[in-house]
């Protein structure tokens, strides 16, 4: 029997970054080497600090998280003491009598002047206003602005009671001319012929003759005596005819 010699090939070593024979032979003995050995040591090490590494970082953020939650939670509780104080109607933040707080708005509000209060800041609003100023500003605006409403109430003029049609506007006729035939009289026939209809005249349908030239007359018969011989050329190679 013939035996044939079947290449083995090589194998990569990926710590020693080279190629060994692929025999268990040679494996064995490259993993027994000192430098194998420094390899896979080296490796170790790198995979051990970079897990440690990694631990820290996480621990790092895991604590940072915790802080922030903490601060978060502490402003909730405080923002939570700040609105039970105002909902329970803690009047001495109010500025006066007539103060209403909003609870929609988180302002005190007062219905006699159309304004809005924050006690935190001590500064005054109003749409009319459009920004936030100082009490002395929002009292002279409100002030102003009763004594308009109050002008234009007794400058409008009053209207009649009767609820009857104002004074000055009669009825009647209308103004002008009456025009009671229509402007345009043949409009209202319906088929009515037209002016223009009217004395327009047909044009005699009459053709003239195409006069044809001597040489236009010689070219129409040579295409005709052509197309009739491809024509008789052609009878045979179709099967539409029988030749004898």
């Amino acid at each position: 029997m013939t035996e044939y010699w079947v290449s083995q090939g090589n194998k990569w070593c990926d710590l020693c970054k080279i190629f060994i024979s692929n025999n268990p032979f040679s494996i064995r003995t490259h993993e027994l080497g000192k430098r194998h050995k420094d390899n896979v040591t080296q490796r170790l090490s790198t995979m051990q600090k970079d897990g440690a590494a990694k631990e820290k970082e996480q621990q790092q953020a895991a604590k940072a998280l915790q802080l922030i939650e903490a601060k978060a939670k502490k402003s909730y509780q405080k923002d939570l003491e700040n609105n039970q104080r105002n909902t329970d109607g803690d009047s001495s933040a109010a500025p006066g009598e007539g103060w209403v707080f909003d609870s929609t708005s988180g302002y005190y509000y007062d219905k006699a002047t159309g304004l809005y209060y924050d006690s935190n800041s001590g500064f005054y609003y109003s749409d009319g206003l459009g920004k936030w100023v100082t009490q002395e500003e929002a009292y002279k605006w409100a002030e102003t602005s009763k004594t308009n409403v109050a002008q234009s109430s007794t400058s409008q003029p009053k209207t009649p009671s009767g609820g009857g049609p104002v004074a000055g506007i009669k009825g009647g006729p209308a103004p002008g001319v009456v025009v009671k035939k229509p402007l345009n009289p043949m409009r209202a026939v319906k088929g009515a012929p037209s002016a223009l209809a009217a004395n327009k005249r047909k044009r005699e349908d009459t053709k003239k003759p195409k006069v044809v030239s001597k040489e236009e007359e010689a070219a129409l018969r040579a295409r005709e005596a052509a197309r009739k011989r491809v024509e008789d050329r052609e009878k045979p190679l179709m099967g539409l005819y029988k030749t004898y």
